[in-house]
């Protein structure tokens, strides 16, 4: 790490150990959030809102993280990130207990997404922290490789998960399991993860942090992350759009989707290995995903059957999970370690603004041309943010 801290290197079971209660904490962000996302419209009001409540109750909790990432960012660094973590994950279960209590309205669902997406604005930002201060720089890429894979893993289990406790006992099921699932794994970090105390900090005024947030040590990472989660976003959201315009049903756009986000799970792990053993550098490693995203959404643009949407689905999923392992561990060896939470939060801020920009990008395009247009232009984003960060100076890559 750059401010020369090493961490304890524990045997092996003992460092997984203490590292998969962390990458529970991911799962539980994406869980939480797709799993209630994928089944707010049997909630809205009348036909003529149903889409603005829709489109607020999905809104709410990226916005609340946007918000307040950076604030419990500088907070894990200033009091040490472990309590951040466990007071975010029992928020997150106190804001799912509340639905429960008050009721299905789409009033008591956006505030308790509001508050769901304050607690993973603390415990996100935490984790991603106390990953990198708990392995050794080199071993920064296999780690997020994890954390990323149970993120995946979450993003793909809770629309399906979702809608089986829906269809059993409604959102109160579904909300109650929330609220279970966050207990579980804060007593599961208080009990397996160490304390990390704050690490000494010298003075930063505003400009320090402005420049240290523009170095491309922290921008390069931070624009790939954005892009290749406004890749996953569209790719979830339009690629069965597209699919249904071309006439197929539910089953093959469904299967689309679980190819995307099964290819970027199962693809993360490995891209961390590879980028620790120096077989996949960095830069090189998040340029070619971005490209391997857009040749994926120029696939989708061409072809709309089952064959081509398969074939996006695949690429644009093995380009992000390419991607994601690399540019955290960028980030993390880039940042001082005494301010891993600012400079993780700031970079989630980032992510959550790709994961709303894509889809508006997508969207507003289609609005006026057509959805293959909207895709071929995000494909053309991808690529040029690509050859971008092929092309910015190669400070501190690995290989």
């Amino acid at each position: 790490m750059s401010s020369g801290e090493q961490p304890e290197v524990p045997s092996p079971a003992v460092g997984r150990a203490r590292l998969l209660p962390l990458y529970a904490a991911g799962f539980v962000t994406a869980f939480g959030a797709h799993s209630i996302a994928a089944s707010l419209g049997g909630i809205t009001g009348p036909e003529h809102v149903a889409l603005l409540e829709l489109g607020l109750l999905l809104a709410v909790y990226d916005g609340a993280e946007v918000l307040l990432k950076p604030v419990f960012g500088w907070l894990a660094d200033r009091i040490g990130p472990r309590p951040v973590l466990l007071g975010g994950l029992l928020a997150f279960a106190l804001a799912s207990a509340a639905f429960v209590l008050a009721g299905a309205s789409p009033a008591a669902v956006g505030l308790a997404r509001f508050g769901q997406g304050a607690a993973a604005a603390a415990f996100s930002p935490a984790a991603g922290a106390m990953v990198a201060r708990l392995t050794p720089q080199t071993g920064h890429g296999r780690a997020f490789g994890r954390y990323g894979a149970w993120k995946g893993l979450g993003y793909t289990l809770g629309p399906l998960l979702g809608g089986v406790l829906i269809s059993v006992g409604g959102f109160t099921l579904l909300f109650t399991t929330l609220a279970v699932l966050a207990v579980v794994v804060a007593v599961w970090a208080a009990v397996a993860v160490p304390t990390l105390r704050a690490l000494p900090r010298a003075r930063q005024t505003v400009l320090d942090l402005v420049r240290r947030l523009t170095q491309p040590g922290f921008l390069r990472p931070t624009v790939a992350l954005a892009a290749t989660t406004a890749a996953l976003s569209v790719g979830v959201g339009f690629l069965p759009v597209r699919g249904a315009v071309a006439g197929l049903g539910p089953v093959a756009t469904g299967a689309v989707v679980s190819v995307l986000a099964a290819a970027s799970a199962l693809v993360q792990p490995w891209a961390g290995r590879a980028r620790d053993s120096g077989r996949l550098p960095e830069r090189a490693g998040m340029a070619g995903g971005l490209v391997l995203s857009a040749v994926g959404f120029t696939l989708a643009a061409a072809l709309p059957g089952v064959v081509g949407l398969l074939g996006a689905a695949l690429a644009v999923g093995v380009g992000v999970g390419a991607v994601t392992p690399l540019a955290f561990a960028a980030l993390a060896a880039s940042a001082p370690a005494e301010r891993l939470g600012q400079t993780m939060g700031a970079a989630e801020v980032g992510r959550e603004l790709g994961d709303a920009g894509g889809p508006l990008l997508v969207g507003a395009v289609a609005a006026v041309a057509s959805l293959p247009l909207g895709l071929g232009g995000l494909a053309a984003l991808l690529a040029a943010v690509g050859v971008t960060v092929a092309a910015t100076a190669p400070s501190r890559d690995r290989g």
